[in-house]
């Protein structure tokens, strides 16, 4: 939708850059992946360090000297920092921010030490694997996603990655609460696409969508004759054009299911009415599809 926003092109220009940008900015988003989870391995590392900076005063308490060890030895966070495929996947992707950024790592370890999840868990000095994993989970929650410094910091980073974050940060809970003490080392490196038809589906859609801009112009604006074009947001006209594509060039997708997908997305990144708008103009394009025998859906299409 964004690289079809920004597109300024005609069909017969070449949109290879575009292309190339749609698919590097999805690509990132397994950056921005490794780059939140990491975040939480490198607090745990600020923490081990301060415990040994308190032990080593010329006067430590006693508290100093015998520190409660729970989170420096939190499992789930330990199997992370010594999983291989994740190390790898850090190296491969140059993840190496919160090294050169360390600033942020003692924001969010602030806050974690001053927090009501923290002092919580930490009243004690023992706990079980799963005791660790809701922690780490409400830790991600409630420290990490919502930090507002961490925020500015990532739209400093990367412009696609605000977007991307949401959809991140769920993934990367989801993770957290299915991992296991015998989870296999992959289990914290999952596939960006869930196969190659995946992968494709993004390409074609973008392809299609600017090789039929002209005819889906026409087609919506057969439908809009009432009214002014001015005042029909552009990225709504966007989402009636890939919606429209989808609909017309990939038979297997169910006609609700595409429908349902555009006012969604309408509803996050368009007007407040915009999602009432594309419905009525979507539904009355399928009923006339249907009438005339154009509706050409196969296999779960049908649905």
């Amino acid at each position: 939708m964004q690289v079809l926003y920004a597109f300024s092109g005609s069909e017969s220009d070449d949109f290879t850059k575009d292309q190339k940008f749609l698919m590097n900015s999805i690509d990132s988003m397994y950056e921005l992946y490794v780059l939140m989870l990491s975040l939480m391995v490198k607090v745990q590392e600020k923490a081990a360090l301060q415990l040994d900076k308190d032990k080593a005063k010329h006067f430590a308490s006693n508290e100093e000297k015998n520190p409660n060890l729970k989170f420096v030895s939190n499992e789930v966070l330990t199997a992370l920092k010594n999983n291989v495929a994740f190390k790898l996947k850090q190296e491969n992707l140059k993840v190496n921010h919160w090294d050169l950024d360390g600033e942020y790592v003692d924001i969010i370890y602030s806050a974690l030490i001053t927090s009501d999840v923290y002092k919580e868990y930490m009243k004690t000095k023992t706990s079980s694997f799963k005791e660790d994993k809701l922690f780490v989970v409400d830790f991600f929650k409630e420290i990490v996603a919502p930090n507002d410094k961490l925020y500015d910091y990532l739209e400093d980073k990367n412009l696609t990655w605000l977007d991307d974050l949401p959809i991140v940060n769920t993934a990367i809970v989801k993770l957290l609460k299915k991992v296991k003490v015998d989870s296999p080392d992959v289990h914290f490196t999952p596939r960006l696409y869930k196969d190659t038809e995946d992968k494709e589906y993004a390409i074609n859609l973008f392809k299609r969508t600017l090789l039929n801009q002209n005819a889906l112009k026409v087609e919506i604006g057969a439908k809009t004759k009432n009214w002014d074009a001015d005042r029909i947001a552009a990225i709504d006209k966007v989402l009636i054009s890939m919606a429209l594509c989808e609909i017309q060039k990939f038979p297997s997708i169910p006609t609700k299911v595409t429908i349902n997908e555009y006012l969604e997305i309408a509803k996050e990144y368009s007007t407040p009415k915009s999602s009432i708008f594309i419905n009525g103009i979507l539904d009355k394009i399928v009923k006339e599809y249907q009438a005339e025998g154009k509706l050409n859906k196969i296999g779960r299409g049908l649905m």
